[in-house]
């Protein structure tokens, strides 16, 4: 499953980073407010490990969702954001150090990807939100979350992005289909690489006044991020 390969991918390189961060760093601020380094990666644990929980229940009827509506408004509203930002703070709170944190993200991805691993791709689950989905569409919803997280922690840290290939392959792909018939070509007229758009696309990195023009003037849409 490809989408199991990036999330092993991008999960495994983070563990990486994960194990050489000081108590400096993960007090460090983030361009998701107010959560710091620790708390963007407490957010980044709990949904990376998410499907477990999701895999012991019932599963619905039929998916509804796809990983480019999985991602919109009704995911930002005010009640949303202010249960997700607690939440972070809470499951980032209890490690001080990276290596902690490492032990404890490597463990909980590794038990994700392996449970994914024995069921079909097909298999329908229920996220937090109520949208059914299939195991595979919503495993690149977290590919996603670590990918585009992934780019903010590389920021606050004054890191040079660690995005994987397999990773932004996905990212990238997930976005140009979400754009549609509008995005055809977009990357090749702008000059972008997937890092580029997954950076432009994601609000991670402002688009210029010419850039803008040209999304505007081929109506472009991508999916809400946070």
């Amino acid at each position: 499953m490809r989408t199991r390969d990036a999330f092993r991918a991008e999960a495994g390189r983070l563990s990486e980073v994960l194990g050489g961060l000081t108590e400096a760093d993960l007090d460090r601020p983030t361009g998701c407010p107010p959560w710091s380094v620790r708390d963007l990666l407490g957010h980044v644990r709990t949904g990376a490990g998410r499907i477990v929980g999701m895999l012991a229940q019932p599963a619905p009827a039929r998916a509804e969702v796809d990983p480019a509506s999985y991602f919109g408004p009704a995911k930002f509203t005010p009640e949303t954001d202010t249960a997700r930002i607690d939440a972070a703070r809470r499951d980032g709170s209890g490690f001080t150090t990276g290596r902690e944190l490492a032990a404890d993200f490597d463990r909980t991805w590794r038990e994700a990807y392996d449970v994914t691993g024995r069921v079909p791709g097909e298999r329908v689950v229920r996220t937090r939100h109520g949208d059914p989905m299939t195991v595979d569409d919503f495993l690149a919803t977290r590919v996603v979350e670590l990918g585009v997280h992934g780019l903010d922690l590389a920021a606050a840290l004054d890191r040079e992005p660690w995005l994987t290939t397999p990773a932004a392959e996905l990212v990238a792909g997930l976005l140009t289909d979400a754009a549609g018939p509008a995005g055809a070509g977009l990357t090749d007229e702008l000059g972008w690489d997937r890092l580029t758009l997954i950076a432009k696309a994601t609000g991670r990195s402002p688009l210029t006044r010419a850039e803008q023009q040209v999304v505007d003037r081929r109506g472009v849409r991508w999916p809400a991020f946070g």
